[in-house]
């Protein structure tokens, strides 16, 4: 592998990293925050891309963007109401609605499988042809991904947020105190299905072409990447404020990209791309098992090496 093949593969990576980061911060609201296992991401996130596609079609590359965080969230709030007023389970409810997606995507496209975008506008158009041209992707997506990051940190330090943050720890103390849990769940899930969405409405337009497909494994995807930031995050900084955690969950999701362009790269199909997300999101769970083991081995050996000494 040359140099010039590495470094495009880590500026792509980068790319689609920043991208799928914002999904990501969505499954961490959901996964982690809300201690809810939205199976939603994966219809939600196509829910993104087939609107986006469709209103690029249309010339209309930022309004898609709008009305796919909109619709995203309108999803997402539909999988709410199906767990806090129907009290079907939230994994259950997730997949109830990741099954009406797949139809509604596909009425959304118009009854097509795929929408191509070939030379149709999107939010990159205007930049064509310019001194930005080559790094402009990187610096849209770049742009929109602090804007998120920033709103998100701002809005969970808030009263509201602390509430969202405090029902996934305790939601029975939440009740205790007279919050309706039910209107925080809501709000979470349509904001974590809202980010899924916008992240595939801007992958869509990135990628010139919306799939009814493309969302498949999204959960997978987003849940390795959350742990994988956690994970090297916590061994290098350590993860103790609210901020160092939005910030493990981007960086997750450009290893993650990362780790399946080198996988890409050393010839692998891509049909083992499920697999290897399944071995990365078992390794990184088993972490901190094994980093306990061998803590717990250590101070036994230190501690059989003491009476040896007495």
């Amino acid at each position: 592998m040359t140099l010039e093949a590495l470094i495009a593969i880590l500026h792509g990576s980068i790319e689609m990293g920043i991208i799928y980061a914002i999904m990501t911060l969505g499954v961490f609201i959901s996964f982690r925050t809300l201690n809810m296992p939205d199976m939603t991401v994966d219809g939600s996130f196509v829910l993104g891309a087939a609107i986006s596609a469709v209103l690029c079609t249309g010339g209309y590359p930022v309004l898609g963007l709008i009305i796919a965080f909109i619709a995203g969230a309108g999803a997402g709030s539909i999988t709410a109401l199906l767990h806090t007023k129907l009290k079907i389970q939230p994994l259950l409810a997730g997949i109830l609605m990741m099954l009406a997606l797949y139809s509604i995507n596909i009425k959304v496209m118009g009854k097509k499988s795929n929408i191509p975008l070939n030379n149709k506008p999107t939010i990159f158009t205007p930049f064509e042809g310019t001194a930005l041209e080559d790094n402009i992707y990187l610096i849209i997506c770049t742009g929109i991904l602090l804007v998120l990051l920033i709103s998100l940190f701002l809005f969970l330090r808030t009263r509201l947020g602390f509430v969202l943050r405090a029902t996934g720890d305790n939601e029975d103390m939440v009740r205790a105190l007279g919050v309706n849990t039910d209107t925080t769940k809501l709000i979470g899930l349509a904001i974590a299905n809202g980010l899924t969405a916008l992240s595939g409405a801007i992958i869509a337009q990135y990628q010139s072409f919306a799939d009814v497909g493309m969302g498949i494994g999204m959960v997978t995807i987003g849940l390795a990447s959350v742990i994988i930031g956690e994970v090297i995050w916590e061994a290098i900084f350590g993860i103790k404020s609210l901020l160092r955690r939005l910030l493990a969950v981007v960086l997750g999701a450009i290893i993650y990209r990362l780790v399946i362009a080198l996988a890409l790269e050393i010839g692998m199909p891509a049909t083992d791309l499920k697999l290897i997300s399944a071995i990365i999101v078992a390794s990184a769970l088993s972490i901190p098992a094994v980093r306990d083991r061998l803590n717990l081995m250590r101070k036994r050996i230190a501690a059989a090496s003491k009476n040896k000494g007495v």
